[in-house]
C-alpha cells in the first residue's frame, strides 16, 4: 500500500536548542491552571485595560501582571493576575515582555 509523503513544515526546525519554547504544559499551564481561569474570568468578566479606556469588553485571558517565568510562587499569587481582552494580552506581552516566549 503506498505510503503518504511527508507533510511539509514550513517554519519547523527554526527554533531549537535554547530557544526552543516549552509546551504550555511543561510551563505550569495544567488542568488546575485551567480551572483557576475560569473561576477568575467568572470574578471578573471584563478586560481592565479596555475599562480604563472607558469601554466594557469581554475578557478571555488571565495575564500575569509580572511574568512569572517558571516561579510558581508568583503564577499561582492571584493579586499578580488582571482579566485581559485577547488583544490587549498579546499588545502587553509584545510590548513589556520582548514577545511571546523572549
Amino acid at each position: 500500500m503506498p505510503q503518504r509523503p511527508p507533510r511539509f513544515h514550513p517554519l519547523a526546525g527554526l527554533r531549537k536548542g535554547k530557544e526552543a519554547r516549552l509546551s504550555s504544559t511543561a510551563r505550569g499551564y495544567d488542568g488546575r491552571w485551567r480551572k483557576a481561569r475560569l473561576a477568575y474570568l467568572r470574578a471578573h468578566p471584563t478586560c481592565v485595560r479596555c475599562a480604563q479606556d472607558g469601554r466594557v469588553t469581554l475578557a478571555t485571558v488571565v495575564d500575569h501582571k509580572t511574568p512569572h517565568r517558571g516561579n510558581y510562587e508568583l503564577m499561582w499569587d492571584v493579586g499578580n493576575w488582571q482579566a485581559l481582552c485577547k488583544w490587549h494580552h498579546d499588545s502587553k506581552t509584545a510590548k513589556e515582555d520582548g514577545g511571546f516566549g523572549r
